[in-house]
């Protein structure tokens, strides 16, 4: 834990050397909002009453607004091409020849980096969220907003772990630049990252068996939680006995990540040939 305190200290200290750029690339990412905002209102037709696969717009405005929060989490830009790379030129020997886990260190790396992010962007996010408070209508209680919390830690833990995962695949092919693609182009679909869930699942509304294997494979699957979930549950989408068997499958697929990352690292090592700079 010693080792693992340095590295979280050192990745802070590293992140705020270039503390401007990184605030003001942070304040950035809120432009989205204002687009987001325009163009549901504009397919709304500007009728918040009128309603659309169980969103009506205040819900869907707010729905953003949270989706928003929980990408914060589990996005991890660079990962997994920043593995390859260090496959690809011989820049992992520093993980295999000292005692420092390069899992972990890249996880802790991970943490300074939110970290930072969330004490730049806190003020930011205060803010958006009381002048746009008109639009969320549910008052979740105390239970619920501790289980948002808890689906944002593991947002960020599966986020983590899928982009790990990707990245280590490079052990048995140098370029996956094109699988990095493929996986952001699922994930920014099954994460409701482009819309709802229920708005995708809806294109089966013809075939009820095609909607509930839909369903339940959006269930299985953990993208789910990267930020359509958090989302929703914030919404009182899941509640009562839904929400907890919801984070019960999260919390599964971290385990099951976590020891597919270790068993693809050991494996990769073991055919690693040593070459590059």
């Amino acid at each position: 834990m010693r080792t693992h305190w340095f590295i979280l200290k050192t990745c802070i200290s590293e992140r705020l050397a270039y503390r401007g750029d990184f605030a003001f690339g942070t304040l950035v990412r809120f432009l989205p909002i204002v687009s987001s905002i325009f163009l549901w209102s504009a397919i709304y037709a500007r009728d918040s009453d009128h309603e659309m696969n169980g969103y009506k717009l205040p819900d869907m405005i707010a729905y953003f607004l949270l989706v928003m929060v929980g990408r914060a989490f589990s996005s991890m830009p660079g990962l997994a091409g920043g593995i390859a790379r260090d496959v690809r030129d011989g820049t992992i020997k520093k993980y295999l020849t000292q005692p420092v886990d390069m899992l972990a260190y890249l996880f802790w790396a991970r943490v300074a980096h939110k970290l930072v992010y969330y004490f730049v962007a806190t003020g930011p996010f205060v803010l958006v969220f009381y002048l746009c408070r008109g639009y969320f209508a549910y008052s979740p209680d105390l239970p619920t907003i501790g289980a948002f919390v808890l689906s944002l830690v593991i947002a960020f833990l599966i986020g983590f772990l899928m982009e790990s995962l990707i990245g280590l695949i490079s052990f048995w092919f140098l370029e996956v630049s094109s699988l990095i693609f493929i996986f952001m182009m699922i994930n920014y679909f099954l994460s409701g990252h482009m819309a709802p869930l229920p708005w995708l699942m809806n294109i089966f509304g013809d075939h009820p068996s095609a909607e509930q294997t839909a369903r339940v494979v959006m269930l299985l699957l953990p993208f789910q939680y990267l930020a359509y979930f958090p989302a929703a549950l914030m919404l009182g989408k899941h509640t009562g006995d839904d929400l907890w068997q919801h984070l019960a499958v999260g919390a599964v697929w971290v385990v099951v990540l976590y020891a597919a990352n270790r068993v693809m690292f050991a494996r990769g090592v073991r055919r690693y040939s040593a070459f590059g700079g």
